[in-house]
């Protein structure tokens, strides 16, 4: 496996899939990065904890992007064929899947960006966290972008309507059904829960780096091995189990 060609193959088609669109409507697709501060809009409503409300922003936009953008990449190819010619050449699974989740993720980026400054300018978010805090963000994309891209593989033949709909549903069910928007002391004698989603585990690591909840140094090191434990069997299943050409 060369991994500077996969690297190349992977920031190529990365390039094929966001600049004919970031040339066309720049504007539209930035500003769908902002969309997860919508649940943020009826915290500040309804009186609910902005502290939360911006981790949970930070993690539902990449969190949307990793697990959709693949799913989502097969609508988007059926009318431009681009992954039948990628398919044709010889290119790894992985260049593939990481350039179609890069695509998106250069859009959502000024979102990302935005929650961040406003975490760091409210004091919600320490400085000296920051660099924590993006590896995280970037551990959950890779997680949910893995996940993503299994289930698009077996799905090459589904229709438009269904493809939507799944992502959409893997989305709201990965994001806000875990305690994501809100503390996992919530859950109770339940809250164990939350280290077995990559985004609340990811969201309970950025809470104990800002400052907003109070794990041991055991509880810290333990989320993070779930959460690389959860890249490496992501990626184990995108190449022994993606269905990438067929047989």
């Amino acid at each position: 496996m060369n991994t500077r060609k996969m690297i190349r193959d992977a920031w190529i088609i990365a390039e094929l899939k966001a600049l004919p669109d970031l040339k066309r409507q720049p504007l539209i697709l930035m500003v769908m990065g902002l969309i997860s501060g919508i649940p943020l809009f009826f915290m500040l409503v309804f009186g609910g904890q902005i502290s939360y409300g911006l981790i949970g922003a930070m993690i539902s936009t990449v969190g949307f992007i990793g697990v959709a953008s693949a799913i989502q990449d097969i609508t988007f190819d059926r009318y431009v064929k681009i992954r039948e010619m990628i398919v044709a050449m010889p290119v790894h699974p992985i260049s593939y899947m990481v350039g179609a989740a890069l695509a998106p993720l250069l859009f959502a980026s000024p979102g990302v960006a935005f929650f961040m400054v406003l975490a760091l300018w409210q004091g919600y978010l320490p400085l000296q966290a920051l660099g924590w805090i993006v590896a995280i963000l970037l551990l959950c994309w890779a997680v949910l972008t893995c996940i993503g891209f299994v289930i698009s593989t077996y799905l090459r033949r589904s229709s438009i309507y269904t493809l939507n709909n799944l992502s959409n549903v893997l989305g709201i069910g990965l994001i806000f059904i875990p305690p994501v928007y809100y503390p996992e002391e919530l859950l109770g004698g339940l809250s164990w829960v939350a280290i077995l989603f990559p985004t609340s585990n990811a969201a309970g690591l950025m809470r104990a780096y800002s400052g907003l909840a109070s794990f041991s140094q055991e509880m810290v090191l333990a989320r993070w091995l779930v959460l690389l434990a959860m890249l490496v069997l992501a990626i184990l299943l995108v190449i022994f189990k993606a269905k990438w050409r067929e047989t």
